[in-house]
């Protein structure tokens, strides 16, 4: 729950911005706390990695021309298509390729959906607790995640992003070939998608 945590918040509402890593002291008196802590910052700590790495440069830009064509017209802009596409393409290799169990996800975030949550997020001072609460049941019990299994649900995924953002972000034959470029993309990166993962976890084995 805390590796996402802050993914979720952010979803929950695009302008919330906690910094519980700034405020440590506030979460070391109880183990449930702290271990919410640790995951946040492990996030921010890949996430920085990711973002960072040649991998993701050489990959953005490799879906930023695939997507250029589709992208003719209209206010979406390619760079950050490419950034979230490529994120929600790992996220779909992972599920097809059997390297990630949804199945066991969801009973784990069930099972920490709980009070020491709630007291993590109003010690981050959360705005609205209620909602972010009303957010991750409605998340936990659509599981979404097995959505992307399907390149389409990528699209669509996407398009709900962009929606957030513009009004009328693509017409329906650039949603279509979108999902042409996106699967195009896939099968391209099936093969050395893990070295990312493995790069990743040696730098953080090596702190």
């Amino acid at each position: 729950m805390g590796v996402i945590l802050p993914d979720l918040v952010k979803n929950a509402h695009k302008d919330w911005n906690l910094h519980p890593q700034k405020n440590e002291g506030l979460f070391m008196a109880d183990t449930n706390l702290s271990s919410l802590l640790t995951g946040w910052k492990k996030h921010l700590e890949v996430d920085k990695k990711f973002h960072s790495s040649q991998f993701f440069i050489e990959q953005t830009a490799q879906l930023k021309q695939l997507i250029l064509p589709v992208l003719d017209s209209g206010p979406v802009k390619p760079f950050f298509l490419a950034h979230i596409g490529l994120e929600l393409v790992l996220d779909h290799l992972l599920l097809t390729r059997n390297l990630v169990n949804a199945d066991t996800f969801y009973i784990q975030l069930t099972e920490a959906h709980s009070p020491p949550l709630a007291q993590f997020l109003t010690l981050a001072e959360i705005p609205d607790l209620a909602q972010f609460e009303k957010f991750i049941s409605n998340f936990i019990s659509s599981r979404y995640l097995l959505s992307y299994q399907k390149i389409e649900n990528i699209t669509y995924a996407l398009h709900q992003i962009c929606k957030r953002l513009w009004n009328n972000p693509f017409t329906e034959g650039q949603l279509s070939q979108l999902t042409v470029q996106l699967e195009t993309f896939s099968l391209q990166l099936e093969n050395n998608f893990l070295t990312i993962f493995d790069q990743i976890e040696k730098e953080l084995d090596e702190r």
